[in-house]
C-alpha cells in the first residue's frame, strides 16, 4: 500500500514540477523518486498485510512483481528524455502518465477485491490509450490509439460483466471469499462463465491468439516509447494479473481450462512465430514475437500452485530483453518515416556497441544459452513436462527454432549489409539504458535462483 501512494505522490510531484518550470529536472528527479519506491517495495518484501477492507494484499508475489514493474518504469522514463526532447513543453505530461499506469500495474497485482482489480486495469489502460494516440500529426498514431482503444474498451467490457457474473454466483468481490466458495461441489453455473469472460478479457490485453489481431497495428502505428511500453510494462503487468486472478479461482482444477490454455498456448506461439517471419518492420516483428511469448507464458498457467516463480522469471527475462531492443530502435529510427529492417543496414559497423546489445536481446528472446531467456524456456518446459503435457513442450521447442529465423533476419542486416549513412551521435542515456538492461537480462542467466527462489 506504501508503494501505491508512493508512486501516486510522485505522479503528483511530475506535474507541480512543470508548474515551477523544472522540465530539465524532470526525468532525473521521477527516475531518482522510482528507486526509492523500488527501495520502499523492497523493504516491504515478505510482509503479508491487507488494507482498507481487503482492498489491496500486500504479498510476496504483489511486492515481486511490483518491483519488476518499477524497474522497467525507471528505464522508460530514462528513455523519454531523448524521445521527447522536440516536445519538452509536454515532457511532464508523457512521464506522469507513465508514473500513474505504473500506480495501475501495482493495484493490479495487488488487488484483494475485483473492484480494485477492474479500477487498475482502467487506469493502465486509459494511459495507454493516451500515450497510443500522443503524435498527433500522425495519421498511423491517430489510427492506433483508436483501434486501441476500441478493442480496449471491448475487452474492458467482457471483463466487467465477468465480474458481475462472479458477484452474482458468490455474492461478494472479495478474493478470498470468492477463493473459499469456488472449492464447493456445487456451484452457480454464472462463476464458471463469469471466469471465462475475465479470462477472455485479459488475453485480449496479452494478445494472445484470437485475440491478438490489435496488436501488430497498434504497434505500427503507436510512438515506439508507446510500443516498447506495451510489449514489455503492459504485457508482463495483464500476465501476471492473469496468473493471480486464476489462481484465487482455482480454475486450474478443471480439466477442460487446462485443454483451453494448451490450444490457446500453442496458436499463441505458432501464429505469432510464422507471421513474424514475414515481416519487415521491426516494430511488427516485435509484436508478433510478444504474441509468441504471451503463448510460452500462458504455460505457467497449466501449475498454477507452484508456477509463480518462473512466471517472474520468464516475465524478467522477456521484458529485460525487450527494454535493451526497443532502446536501440528508438536511436535507429529517430526522425525516419517508419522502423523497416533497412534502417538496421550496417549498424555494426557504425555502433558496434548497440548491434551488440540488440543481437544479444534477440538472442534471449529466441532462448539462446548464457541469456536469461534460455533459462526462462527451460524452467518452463521442466514443469510443463512435469505437469504432463509434453506435446505442448515439443510445439514450444519447434517454435524457439522457428523464431531463430526471424531474429537472424534482422542479425544479419546489422552485420553483412553496408550502412544506409554515416554515424549518429548516440546520446548517453540510449547505452545506459541498453547496456545496463542486457547486463541484468545477462545477470538473471547465470544467476537464475535470484528469482526463482523469490516466489517458491
Amino acid at each position: 500500500m506504501n508503494t501505491l501512494i508512493a508512486i501516486i505522490g510522485l505522479g503528483v510531484l511530475c506535474l507541480l514540477f512543470e508548474i515551477f518550470n523544472l522540465t530539465k529536472a524532470i526525468v532525473p528527479l521521477t527516475i531518482v523518486g522510482l528507486l526509492a519506491v523500488l527501495g520502499l517495495t523492497v523493504s516491504e518484501f515478505g510482509m503479508e498485510q491487507s488494507y482498507y477492507n481487503n482492498m489491496i494484499v500486500v504479498n510476496k508475489f504483489s511486492t515481486s512483481f511490483s518491483a519488476l514493474f518499477i524497474v522497467l518504469t525507471t528505464f522508460l522514463v530514462a528513455l523519454s528524455h531523448n524521445f521527447y526532447e522536440k516536445h519538452q513543453t509536454k515532457i511532464s505530461d508523457y512521464v506522469a502518465i507513465k508514473i500513474f499506469l505504473l500506480a495501475g500495474s501495482v493495484a493490479m497485482v495487488s488487488f484483494g477485491n475485483l473492484a480494485m482489480f477492474f479500477l487498475g486495469i482502467e487506469v493502465l489502460s486509459i494511459a495507454l490509450y493516451v500515450l497510443a494516440a500522443s503524435d498527433r500529426l500522425s495519421l498511423k498514431s491517430n489510427e492506433a490509439g483508436m483501434k486501441y482503444f476500441l478493442m480496449g474498451s471491448f475487452a474492458s467490457g467482457i471483463i466487467l460483466f465477468g465480474i458481475c457474473m462472479i458477484y452474482g454466483a458468490m455474492g461478494s468481490f472479495d478474493v478470498s471469499d470468492i477463493s473459499a466458495m469456488s472449492q464447493s461441489a456445487e456451484l452457480p453455473i454464472w462463476f464458471p462463465i463469469g471466469v471465462v469472460l475475465v479470462t477472455i478479457g485479459m488475453l485480449f490485453k496479452i494478445a494472445a491468439v484470437p485475440f491478438h489481431f490489435w496488436a501488430p497495428d497498434v504497434y505500427e502505428g503507436s510512438p515506439t516509447m508507446t510500443t516498447a511500453l506495451m510489449s514489455t510494462l503492459a504485457k508482463v503487468v495483464a500476465m501476471a494479473t492473469l496468473y493471480k486472478l486464476l489462481s484465487v479461482m482455482n480454475a486450474d482444477i478443471s480439466e477442460s481450462f487446462k485443454i483451453v490454455v494448451v490450444i490457446i498456448s500453442m496458436a499463441s506461439m505458432t501464429v505469432g512465430n510464422i507471421m513474424a517471419l514475414r515481416q519487415i518492420n521491426v516494430k511488427r516483428i516485435l509484436a508478433y514475437s510478444g504474441i509468441s511469448h504471451a503463448g510460452f507464458m500462458l504455460m505457467t498457467l497449466l501449475s498454477i500452485s507452484n508456477s509463480a516463480g518462473s512466471l517472474l522469471y520468464y516475465a524478467s527475462a522477456y521484458a529485460l530483453a525487450g527494454i535493451a531492443a526497443f532502446s536501440v530502435i528508438i536511436y535507429v529510427c529517430k526522425n525516419r518515416d517508419n522502423e523497416d529492417i533497412v534502417n538496421f543496414h550496417g549498424l555494426g559497423k557504425n555502433n558496434p556497441i548497440l548491434a551488440a546489445v540488440l543481437t544479444a536481446s534477440l538472442f534471449s528472446m529466441a532462448g539462446i544459452p548464457i541469456f536469461a531467456g534460455f533459462f526462462a524456456k527451460l524452467v518452463l518446459f521442466s514443469a510443463t513436462i512435469e505437469a504432463g503435457y509434453i506435446a505442448l513442450v515439443i510445439v514450444a521447442v519447434i517454435n524457439s527454432i522457428i523464431s531463430v529465423g526471424y531474429y537472424f533476419k534482422l542479425i544479419l542486416a546489422m552485420y553483412t549489409k553496408e550502412p544506409n549513412e554515416e554515424r549518429k551521435a548516440t546520446p548517453f542515456i540510449i547505452y545506459a539504458v541498453a547496456v545496463i538492461a542486457i547486463g541484468l537480462n545477462i545477470a538473471l542467466g547465470l544467476f537464475p535462483s535470484l528469482v526463482l527462489d523469490l516466489l517458491s
